[in-house]
């Protein structure tokens, strides 16, 4: 069963392996953060990175944010709809796209991490800070930061051909 497709498959168990190393780091910075950072109170580590503590119940950058506590059940259904067809594409990739199975575990185990924590705390916990003098980025955490790399992947990935190349007339 290792050898062809499906949710056995070695690429697909490269992705869950990527997406659980993912969760478990994720949720153990994010406790990390909890129970030694203050909220709100930054803890400068250089001059542009800080870590704060913050609770996010909007999706990215705080967006719907404020809207009454419909958008946690809202979030977490989209990320569960994605999570079960990121788990459907691990599943149907072929053995030789290892790349684009650990960029889909990546994104899988960002958004489980993330929806972990707005199903058990009603908010995704964020405690990563850049900054630029008075310039901050929003906050985020180890879960938004493997999304990004992964989301990243699967874009050049999209530049990649599928098919193999075949020689040219005269060459």
């Amino acid at each position: 069963m290792l050898e062809g497709n499906g949710f056995l498959s070695r690429q697909a168990l490269i992705g869950y392996g990527a997406a659980g190393a993912i969760v478990v780091l994720d949720q153990w910075t994010k406790h990390l953060a909890s129970l030694e950072l203050s909220y709100r109170v930054p803890v400068e580590l250089t001059s542009w990175f800080d870590l704060t503590l913050a609770h996010n119940t909007g999706a990215a950058f705080s967006f719907l944010a404020g809207a009454g506590g419909w958008q946690r059940w809202f979030f977490t259904a989209v990320a569960a709809a994605v999570s079960v067809v990121l788990i459907v594409w691990l599943s149907r990739l072929p053995r030789h796209r290892v790349p684009l199975a650990v960029a889909l575990g990546l994104v899988l185990g960002g958004g489980l991490g993330n929806l972990y924590d707005r199903v058990a705390l009603g908010y995704v916990v964020d405690f990563i800070s850049i900054h630029y003098h008075q310039w901050y980025w929003p906050a985020f955490n180890i879960a938004d930061s493997a999304i990004t790399v992964g989301a990243s992947v699967l874009v050049l990935d999209s530049f990649r051909s599928t098919e193999p190349s075949r020689p040219q007339a005269g060459d």
